[in-house]
Protein backbone atom coordinates (compact mmCIF):
# COMPACT_ATOMS: atom_id res chain seq x y z
CA UNK A 1 0.00 0.00 0.00
CA UNK A 2 1.23 3.49 -0.78
CA UNK A 3 0.55 6.43 1.53
CA UNK A 4 -2.11 8.99 0.76
CA UNK A 5 -1.65 12.76 1.02
CA UNK A 6 -4.16 15.14 2.56
CA UNK A 7 -3.87 18.92 2.91
CA UNK A 8 -6.18 20.38 5.55
CA UNK A 9 -6.78 23.83 7.12
CA UNK A 10 -5.66 24.81 10.62
CA UNK A 11 -5.91 28.02 12.61
CA UNK A 12 -2.53 27.91 14.38
CA UNK A 13 0.60 25.96 13.40
CA UNK A 14 2.13 25.82 16.89
CA UNK A 15 -0.96 24.22 18.49
CA UNK A 16 -1.24 21.93 15.46
CA UNK A 17 2.41 20.81 15.86
CA UNK A 18 1.78 20.05 19.52
CA UNK A 19 -1.42 18.13 18.90
CA UNK A 20 -0.28 16.02 15.95
CA UNK A 21 3.33 15.69 17.20
CA UNK A 22 2.90 15.19 20.94
CA UNK A 23 -0.69 13.98 21.40
CA UNK A 24 -1.04 11.76 18.32
CA UNK A 25 2.68 10.90 18.15
CA UNK A 26 3.20 11.92 14.52
CA UNK A 27 6.70 12.52 13.18
CA UNK A 28 7.01 16.11 11.94
CA UNK A 29 8.35 16.56 8.42
CA UNK A 30 9.02 19.60 6.28
CA UNK A 31 7.46 22.93 7.15
CA UNK A 32 7.37 26.63 6.39
CA UNK A 33 5.70 29.67 7.96
CA UNK A 34 2.36 28.61 6.46
CA UNK A 35 2.31 24.77 6.52
CA UNK A 36 3.73 21.69 8.24
CA UNK A 37 3.84 18.03 7.18
CA UNK A 38 3.10 15.13 9.53
CA UNK A 39 3.59 11.39 9.22
CA UNK A 40 0.20 10.06 10.39
CA UNK A 41 0.76 6.29 10.58
CA UNK A 42 2.68 6.36 7.30
CA UNK A 43 0.49 8.90 5.50
CA UNK A 44 1.47 12.45 4.57
CA UNK A 45 -0.75 15.04 6.23
CA UNK A 46 -0.10 18.71 5.39
CA UNK A 47 -1.57 21.26 7.78
CA UNK A 48 -1.99 24.63 6.03
CA UNK A 49 -2.51 27.85 7.96
CA UNK A 50 -6.00 29.22 7.26
CA UNK A 51 -6.92 31.17 10.44
CA UNK A 52 -10.17 32.67 9.12
CA UNK A 53 -11.61 29.58 7.48
CA UNK A 54 -14.72 28.15 9.11
CA UNK A 55 -15.59 24.47 9.17
CA UNK A 56 -18.50 22.90 7.36
CA UNK A 57 -21.32 21.77 9.62
CA UNK A 58 -23.32 18.61 9.16
CA UNK A 59 -23.12 14.91 9.54
CA UNK A 60 -24.33 11.51 8.57
CA UNK A 61 -25.32 8.32 10.39
CA UNK A 62 -23.20 5.17 10.48
CA UNK A 63 -24.56 2.16 12.36
CA UNK A 64 -27.08 4.49 14.03
CA UNK A 65 -24.44 6.97 15.31
CA UNK A 66 -24.15 10.56 14.04
CA UNK A 67 -20.70 11.21 12.55
CA UNK A 68 -19.24 14.54 11.39
CA UNK A 69 -18.89 15.22 7.67
CA UNK A 70 -16.25 15.97 6.56
CA UNK A 71 -13.73 13.97 8.58
CA UNK A 72 -10.49 12.13 7.91
CA UNK A 73 -8.47 9.51 9.71
CA UNK A 74 -6.62 6.24 9.54
CA UNK A 75 -7.47 2.53 9.62
CA UNK A 76 -5.20 0.75 12.13
CA UNK A 77 -4.45 -2.78 13.27
CA UNK A 78 -6.47 -3.40 16.44
CA UNK A 79 -3.45 -3.30 18.75
CA UNK A 80 -2.33 0.08 17.33
CA UNK A 81 -5.88 1.37 17.72
CA UNK A 82 -6.04 0.24 21.37
CA UNK A 83 -2.73 1.98 22.10
CA UNK A 84 -3.91 5.21 20.46
CA UNK A 85 -7.32 5.05 22.20
CA UNK A 86 -5.60 4.62 25.59
CA UNK A 87 -3.22 7.53 24.87
CA UNK A 88 -6.13 9.80 23.88
CA UNK A 89 -8.24 8.78 26.90
CA UNK A 90 -5.33 9.73 29.18
CA UNK A 91 -5.01 13.17 27.55
CA UNK A 92 -7.20 15.67 29.45
CA UNK A 93 -7.67 18.18 26.64
CA UNK A 94 -9.10 15.87 23.96
CA UNK A 95 -12.23 17.19 22.23
CA UNK A 96 -14.21 13.96 21.93
CA UNK A 97 -16.93 13.58 19.32
CA UNK A 98 -17.41 9.83 19.90
CA UNK A 99 -15.47 7.97 22.56
CA UNK A 100 -14.01 4.55 21.72
CA UNK A 101 -16.68 2.07 20.70
CA UNK A 102 -17.30 -0.99 18.52
CA UNK A 103 -19.37 -0.58 15.37
CA UNK A 104 -21.10 -3.34 13.36
CA UNK A 105 -20.49 -5.75 16.23
CA UNK A 106 -20.78 -9.37 15.11
CA UNK A 107 -21.27 -8.31 11.49
CA UNK A 108 -18.97 -8.19 8.46
CA UNK A 109 -16.74 -5.15 8.85
CA UNK A 110 -16.82 -5.12 12.68
CA UNK A 111 -14.53 -2.31 13.79
CA UNK A 112 -13.49 -0.23 16.74
CA UNK A 113 -13.77 3.50 16.18
CA UNK A 114 -13.34 6.86 17.87
CA UNK A 115 -13.81 10.45 16.74
CA UNK A 116 -11.98 13.54 18.03
CA UNK A 117 -11.46 17.14 16.94
CA UNK A 118 -8.03 18.69 16.51
CA UNK A 119 -7.41 22.19 17.96
CA UNK A 120 -8.68 23.76 14.70
CA UNK A 121 -11.93 21.81 14.85
CA UNK A 122 -11.09 19.26 12.14
CA UNK A 123 -12.85 15.95 12.79
CA UNK A 124 -10.64 12.83 12.83
CA UNK A 125 -11.71 9.20 12.95
CA UNK A 126 -9.45 6.32 13.91
CA UNK A 127 -10.67 2.81 13.13
CA UNK A 128 -9.28 -0.48 14.41
CA UNK A 129 -9.72 -3.86 12.72
CA UNK A 130 -8.79 -7.26 14.11
CA UNK A 131 -8.82 -8.54 10.52
CA UNK A 132 -7.70 -6.07 7.83
CA UNK A 133 -9.48 -8.20 5.22
CA UNK A 134 -12.72 -6.96 6.82
CA UNK A 135 -12.07 -3.28 5.99
CA UNK A 136 -14.17 -3.49 2.82
CA UNK A 137 -16.48 -6.31 3.94
CA UNK A 138 -20.17 -5.90 3.18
Amino acid sequence: MTPFHLAFPVRDLDETRRFYGEVLGCRIGRSSETWVDFDLFGHQMSAHLRPGQGLAEGGGKVDGVEVPIPHFGVVLQMEQWRELAARLQAEPGIAWIERPMVRFEGQPGEQATLFIRDPSGNALEFKGFADMAAVFAS
